[in-house]
């Protein structure tokens, strides 16, 4: 990268643009296209909005400034780093959260949902509500701001997850009613029952997590690889949910391109899948009363 011809924001945006395509990069972290991750990573490392006036756009760089953005733009490229993962922040819902290689990406399509308030699917406000897989916290949080009266637990395997996660909690000032509880899927969750149970669990089949593209690599397995179908973690909520749902509680899981397997493991079962306009894929809904219904099916598909 030249550093003499590469002094403003433009510059490096359109350098950087032209980079990303001719190293093939994956966008799929917060951004799909080479031009709107050019702009966040450049934005974003020298602390300005992405939605920030085109016109300022031309204002020239300080040594230290460019300096850091090389440093910066040469790791996305070369080591195929995630954006978020090199600024330390990703947004959800509208909100900023923290993140690094603990944790994955925020990235789920539930984002909507919780715009939405849930709405037409959640009969009242849910006085408690249990984002289980949590990862950096983001759906939880999210959740706690859509619905100001709920307690929401955060529970993850992860103990560094959870780090994230309380950080998240911290900063956005929701101590007093958003915690965090280790364990493996509701082993943790003894005896509690919740009103909306949301998760983003680790899904991705053994073909899937084979093929990933580079970028992935930075994100902690734990997160995405969960058996050869992909459904390790997704049997075992879905045989206990029954246990930790209130009577008219919701079960939201992401599963992804799994939602195939899914559909072939539980043919018996009518799944509610919910459809997104902002783009997103294979996310369930079963209301407490189907939880109940089929818990024995569950179990018995355990195996």
């Amino acid at each position: 990268m030249s550093e003499s011809r590469l002094r403003t924001l433009r510059d490096h945006i359109r350098w950087a643009v032209s980079r990303f395509h001719a190293e093939s990069l994956f966008f799929g972290h917060g951004t799909d296209n080479a031009w709107d991750e050019a702009r966040q990573l450049v934005l974003g490392a020298v602390h300005l909005p992405f939605e920030m006036a085109d016109s300022y756009l031309d204002c020239a760089l300080e040594d230290d400034e460019r300096e850091h953005l090389q440093q910066l733009l040469t790791r996305r490229i070369i080591e195929r780093v995630p954006t978020a993962y090199l600024l330390g922040e990703a947004w959800f819902c509208g909100l900023p959260f923290i993140v690094d290689e603990r944790v994955l990406v925020p990235r789920s399509p539930i984002a909507e949902l919780i715009g939405q308030r849930f709405e037409p699917w959640l009969p009242a406000d849910p006085a408690r509500i249990l984002d289980l897989c949590c990862g950096s916290g983001c759906i939880g949080i999210a959740a706690a701001y859509a619905f100001p009266e709920a307690e929401v637990v955060l529970s993850d395997l992860s103990f560094d997850a959870l780090e994230v996660a309380n950080q998240n909690i911290e900063r956005h000032d929701l101590e007093e009613r958003v915690y965090t509880v280790q364990g493996d899927g509701f082993g943790g969750l003894p005896k509690q029952r919740f009103d909306l149970i949301l998760s983003n669990p680790p899904y991705v089949d053994a073909e899937d997590f084979a093929d990933m593209p580079a970028e992935f690599q930075h994100e902690p397995a734990l997160g995405l690889a969960c058996g050869e179908d992909g459904l390790d973690l997704v049997r075992r909520m879905l045989a206990e949910a029954a246990d930790h749902l209130s009577e008219q509680g919701l079960l939201i899981v992401e599963v992804g391109n799994s939602q195939a397997h899914v559909e072939e493991l539980y043919p018996e079962v009518d799944f509610t899948w919910l459809e997104f306009e902002q783009g997103g894929h294979g996310v369930f809904l079963l209301a407490a009363a189907q939880c109940r219904e089929h818990q024995a099916l569950f179990r018995q598909r355990l195996a």
